[in-house]
């Protein structure tokens, strides 16, 4: 592994204006990192990325770097980009076991982060780092949200977020597991007990049904619930999934690793919406595609979806008569939105048409001292987006907390 990350590293031409840079969202300075790496400097590489982005070693995993850095990549024009994930992941791993940055005095000020998803720890990291005293919640038993909860196994090791337990633990941060706010505890217990400031990154595990007959029936499942714990369910032999974005992608491999030989992904449009690295990895993995069909309704025996031609807008101008595609199971991944225990147990917090909390642009709900970002401000983003928004979000909470002290 090092011998190949080398040999990637010295492929890096140190571009006077990097397109990798560019094409990154949270601006990680690529051609930097990487001459430090070659100059014997891992640790003070991964400082500098654990400082950019605390989920950098998570990112270099899950990113879709085809359409990001490598994307943007000089050398992708003439043949194969500059792996730089392999870099990153090879630095930000090792960081996360040698390394521990400098962090500010405490100021004995208290911060309350609710969801420990990529918004909530990137929120605990950066102001752990400033001197406060974060304590983090999460309503599962272990933190992680939706990296733990949403991404497989095969594509992101849960043993990678344990290490961000140990490295949270190390910079302070308190963290509460099986705690919901909402429930027994809410936030106004929590601003009654010192916290200057409460930061919301629940994100949204509430599926979106589609409304059709028969999404009650015993043998139907929604994805984000299937991919919180993929073991307990027995889909049989032929599973159908109606959705094609990266979590139906998500969803059938993962349903093709616990023995389903026949998994098929339905899609209404002629293509699915995943990224094209997320569908090329689920039909190599076997999962058959069917475009142009819409979902009439689902029966014991499967799906029923009418076949439907589109124009060049995208608009239906024919429909055929409902047909079943048999399938043992049938697992929905067509979006999820925000639970409401938060909203419903506080006052003034503002939301969205669909659910979502609104916010400014530093993160600030209409609430005084509430904070959000992540998926419960902007619906299912990747987790790159969560930590460049959570970033700034950080700023605004420390900017509030410091003029409480004038």
């Amino acid at each position: 592994m090092s011998i190949h990350v080398v040999k990637e590293a010295k492929r890096c031409l140190q571009c006077k204006f990097p397109q990798c840079v560019k094409g990154c969202p949270v601006s990680t300075p690529i051609p930097e990192m990487i001459r430090l790496f070659l100059e014997g400097k891992s640790d003070e590489a991964g400082d500098i990325l654990f400082e950019n982005n605390p989920l950098s070693s998570v990112c270099a995993l899950v990113c879709d770097h085809d359409a990001q850095c490598e994307g943007h990549c000089i050398q992708a024009k003439k043949g194969i980009a500059v792996q730089w994930s392999s870099i990153e992941n090879y630095i930000s791993e090792g960081y996360l076991e040698r390394a521990c940055r400098t962090q500010a005095p405490r100021n004995h000020i208290k911060a309350a982060i609710i969801g420990s998803g990529p918004a909530g720890i990137t929120i605990a990291v950066r102001l752990a780092l400033k001197g406060y005293d974060v304590t983090l919640f999460d309503s599962r038993e272990k933190i992680g949200g939706v990296l733990r909860y949403g991404i497989p196994e095969f594509r992101l090791p849960k043993a990678l977020l344990d290490r961000y337990v140990n490295k949270l633990q190390e910079m302070g941060v308190h963290i509460r597991p099986n705690t919901t706010i909402g429930g027994a505890l809410t936030i106004d217990d929590l601003f009654r007990d010192g916290y200057r400031s409460v930061f919301i990154g629940t994100g949204v595990w509430r599926p979106q049904a589609l409304g059709v007959k028969g999404e009650t029936l015993g043998n139907v499942h929604f994805a984000i619930n299937y991919l919180s714990n993929p073991d307990v369910y027995r889909l049989g032999d032929s599973v159908a999934i109606i959705g094609s974005g990266n979590a139906a992608m998500d969803v059938a491999r993962t349903v093709v690793r616990h023995g389903s030989r026949h998994v098929t992904v339905y899609c209404f449009r002629d293509r699915p919406t995943a990224s094209d690295r997320e569908v090329m990895y689920a039909k190599a993995d076997g999962v058959t595609f069917m475009t142009h069909l819409e979902i009439e309704e689902i029966v014991d025996e499967g799906p029923l979806f009418r076949r439907v031609e589109l124009d060049d807008n995208g608009q239906v101008v024919n429909y055929s008569e409902p047909a079943l595609y048999p399938a043992d199971s049938t697992i929905i991944a067509i979006g999820q939105r925000p639970k409401d225990k938060i909203v419903g147990s506080t006052a003034g917090i503002a939301v969205t048409a669909n659910g979502l909390i609104w916010t400014d642009e530093s993160g600030k709900t209409t609430h005084p001292g509430i904070f959000a970002s992540g998926d419960v401000t902007r619906g299912a983003r990747t987790v790159v987006e969560a930590v460049k928004y959570s970033k700034d979000v950080a700023d605004a909470m420390d900017a509030y907390m410091q003029s409480l002290k004038n």
